[in-house]
């Protein structure tokens, strides 16, 4: 065709005017290209798609993101027995390994994402999340199965390194366990067409103990015979933007299940959840603030009995430069009662004899986004020590590898 050769003419020398191309001749040349592209976007068209195999991922890469995250403290206590009560807290003086978390993640093929975190500690390894996540549901649904942690409130579906602060807030370790609330199941979810963010969420999980069911903890030893022995979770979570600059998350959360103190006794926590966030996307600036804050509610059936408490948590955190954060937080638990309001011992954690009150302030220093340094301060009032007990931990994280995104 004429157009072939029109690099060759490039090449060459000046055309003369008495052989520059006519008219007709230009136009012949653009109906051929023109025919040309159309030929071809037919036939690509015409090319059937087929779906990428197993294990490719979204980007063709048949290995999954691996990241390594560490997570050690120097800590001194003035109680011989500190009273901490998550399972990665620091909880003797001198350094503490806390955790060592590998994150995995990829896509498994066009329908599920998978995700997984094991964690490494100086007393043995454990399958801490692993679970399918569906992509390609209709109906704003989608479906999650495996063992993970339940998205009751904002805390417990969260690990150790997105934590404002060292140690876990009190009341997971109250009423879920030191590891948070967690189990084998599944999990179905729905985006709600409204104009504002609505995500409702409920699962039916495994109870496995006081590690992560706390007040549920008797149930395990009693068996599974029907779906009235699983843990149900339901959560609605709601999004509004406040404008350019603030946005606010709430969130409402109910948990159920038995207990084991009786056959038919059951456990149940409603909570609520509330996280506001200032971050100026209007100017150049690295300052943050955020609030966040949860409140729990509980009632356990117990033989001939009925036990209710209160517990949460409100914390403030700062981030006032690129590499400073400064956070404060105060955590409560108020003390368990019976139905005629008498203070009784918490029949799933005999150490909780009354009310209890926490205060800690830290100090974070990023040198970059894979490290971080903390330094942080704690008195604990328990109603019954007769004395305030004092902590203090120097904290620092490290991190390598690919590591996706936290969640708002």
């Amino acid at each position: 065709m004429l157009w072939l050769m029109l690099p060759l003419a490039a090449a060459q020398e000046p055309a003369a005017p008495e052989e520059m191309l006519s008219p007709e001749e230009l136009a012949e040349i653009e109906a051929a290209l023109s025919a040309d592209a159309e030929a071809a976007a037919a036939t690509v068209a015409a090319t059937p798609r087929t779906p990428p195999p197993p294990g490719s991922g979204s980007g063709g890469n048949m290995n999954p993101d691996i990241a390594f995250i560490a997570d050690l403290a120097l800590a001194a206590f003035s109680a011989d027995a500190p009273l901490q009560s998550g399972a990665h807290d620091p909880t003797v003086n001198g350094v503490n390994l806390q955790q060592l978390e590998m994150a995995l993640e990829g896509s498994v093929d066009p329908y599920f994402h998978f995700d997984a975190n094991i964690v490494f500690t100086q007393f043995g390894v454990e399958i801490e999340e692993v679970y399918a996540t569906t992509t390609a549901l209709p109906g704003h649904l989608q479906v999650r199965a495996g063992q993970f942690l339940t998205r009751f409130g904002r805390a417990n579906p969260t690990h150790p390194h997105s934590w404002d602060f060292v140690d876990q807030a009190l009341p997971i370790g109250r009423l879920f366990g030191g590891e948070g609330n967690r189990g084998p199941g599944a999990e179905l979810s729905w985006l709600a067409p409204l104009p504002w963010y609505v995500e409702v969420t409920a699962s039916e999980t495994m109870l496995g103990g006081a590690a992560t069911g706390k007040s549920w903890s008797d149930a395990a030893a009693v068996g599974v015979d029907g779906p009235a022995d699983l843990q149900t979770t339901a959560a609605v979570k709601q999004f509004f933007p406040l404008g350019q600059d603030w946005s606010l998350m709430w969130g409402l959360s109910w948990a159920g299940g038995p207990n084991g103190t009786g056959r038919t006794n059951r456990s149940e926590v409603y909570g609520t959840d509330l996280f506001l966030k200032f971050r100026p996307i209007t100017t150049s600036s690295y300052q943050q603030v955020s609030l966040h804050s949860e409140w729990f509610h509980r009632r356990m059936q117990v033989p001939d009995e009925l036990y209710t408490d209160l517990s949460g948590f409100t914390q403030l955190a700062w981030r006032f430069s690129r590499r400073w954060t400064a956070a404060a937080r105060h955590e409560y638990g108020g003390a368990t009662a019976a139905s005629d309001g008498e203070q009784v011992v918490d029949p799933f954690d005999p150490v909780w004899q009354g009310s209890r009150h926490r205060y800690a302030a830290n100090a974070t220093f990023w040198p970059t986004e894979f490290s971080r340094l903390r330094l942080q301060g704690a008195v604990d009032l328990p109603d019954w020590e007769e004395a305030p007990a004092y902590a203090a931990f120097l904290a620092f994280e490290f991190n390598v590898g690919a590591h996706g995104a936290h969640a708002f």
